[in-house]
C-alpha cells in the first residue's frame, strides 16, 4: 500500500506549505505549551491531563448533531473535498480487501468513503472498517448515517466506543489491521504519542497509518486571512448556527496548538513508522491541502 500511496501522489497535486510562526499574529498566538507532566492544553487553557478527556467529550457531545455544519464552518465546506482526496490517495481496495480502523471516526465520514471507494472502483465488498470514537454521541451519528447505506448490519462495518490512546487488546489485537485512519481527531487527544503507539501496535507489518488534520500555513497573507477568519468568524458562526460559541472557540484554539507538519511527521517516525522525506509533497512525509490549512500524513509500519 505504501508504494500505492507514493504513486498516487503523482496523480493528485497538492499545494505546498509548512509551519507558520504564530507569534507574527499577536491576537492568536498560543501560550507556551505546559511543561508540567501532569498537565496538558485544552485549547489555550492549561488543564490537568485527567480532565482533558472529559472536556473534549463535552465539546463533541455538544456538536455531535451539528458535526457536518461545524466542519463546514471550520473549512468553508472544503473538508468534503479534503476527505475525498484523503481516501483517494489511500486507494483502498487496490490490493484486495483490507481491514481498517477509523479512529475518532464516529461521524462515519471517512469509513463510508473507504467502503464506497473500494466498492465503486474495485467491486470490493469484503473490505471491513471498525469505526471507533470515545464519544457515544458521535458514534450514534455515524450509525444513523450508515443506516441509510447498504453496509449497515453487514460484516463490512462495526462501531466501537474506544479510546484511541488505549485500545482494547481483545477487540484490537496486535498486528491485525491493514490501514489505520484518523481524520481531524488526533489533535483532540490528550497524548498524541500514545495514539501513534497504539496505531503502530494494531497495524500489520506493512500496514499504513494515515492522518488528515488541520495544519499550518506558510504564506503570510493566506495565514493572516485564515487566522482572522478562524478567531473572528468561526466562534461567531458557532453562536449563530449552534448556540455554542465555547466549543467552536476551543476547536479553533486546538488547531493552533497542534504541532507543525514537520514536528508531527517526526512524532510519527518516533512511534516507529517509516515516512517519506522530511518535507511536503511527492516523496515527502506529508501533503498539504490548500496551502497547508489541512495536511495528509502517512507512515508505514516496518
Amino acid at each position: 500500500m505504501h508504494a500505492r500511496i507514493i504513486r498516487s501522489a503523482t496523480r493528485t497535486q497538492f499545494l505546498r506549505g509548512s509551519s507558520l510562526i504564530h507569534a507574527r499574529y499577536n491576537h492568536s498566538a498560543p501560550p507556551p505549551a505546559p511543561n508540567n507532566n501532569d498537565t496538558t492544553h485544552f485549547g489555550y487553557r492549561t488543564v490537568p491531563k485527567e480532565e482533558k478527556e472529559a472536556l473534549v467529550k463535552d465539546v463533541f457531545s455538544s456538536v455531535a448533531k451539528s458535526y457536518d455544519l461545524m466542519n463546514d464552518a471550520m473549512s468553508l465546506g472544503v473538508h468534503r473535498l479534503w476527505k475525498n482526496q484523503f481516501v483517494s490517495l489511500l486507494d483502498p481496495g487496490s490490493n484486495g480487501p483490507i481491514k481498517c480502523v477509523d479512529a475518532a471516526g464516529g461521524s462515519g465520514d471517512i469509513s463510508l468513503r473507504i467502503l464506497d471507494h473500494a466498492r465503486e472502483k474495485y467491486a470490493d465488498r469484503e473490505t471491513q472498517v471498525t469505526v471507533t470514537d470515545i464519544n457515544p454521541n458521535m458514534l450514534n451519528e455515524g450509525r444513523r448515517r450508515f443506516k441509510k447505506t447498504m453496509y449497515y448490519n453487514t460484516p463490512q462495518v462495526n462501531f466501537q466506543v474506544a479510546d484511541a490512546q488505549a485500545l482494547d487488546k481483545e477487540v484490537f489485537p496486535d498486528n491485525a489491521f491493514d490501514l489505520y485512519t484518523i481524520a481531524f481527531g488526533i489533535r483532540n487527544c490528550t497524548s498524541i504519542p500514545d495514539v501513534l503507539n497504539e496505531a503502530y501496535r494494531v497495524l500489520k507489518p506493512g500496514g499504513t497509518f494515515a492522518c488528515l488534520e488541520f495544519g499550518k500555513v506558510e504564506n503570510p497573507l493566506m495565514a493572516s486571512v485564515y487566522e482572522s477568519y478562524s478567531f473572528s468568524i468561526i466562534p461567531l458562526l458557532g453562536t449563530i448556527l449552534a448556540s455554542d460559541r465555547a466549543s467552536y472557540q476551543y476547536l479553533v484554539e486546538s488547531i493552533q496548538r497542534f504541532p507543525t507538519q514537520g514536528d508531527f511527521a517526526q512524532m510519527i517516525r518516533d512511534a516507529g513508522f517509516q515516512t517519506g522525506e522530511d518535507r511536503e509533497g511527492e516523496g515527502g512525509s506529508w501533503r498539504d491541502l490548500w496551502m497547508g490549512i489541512a495536511s495528509v500524513h502517512t507512515g508505514v509500519k516496518i
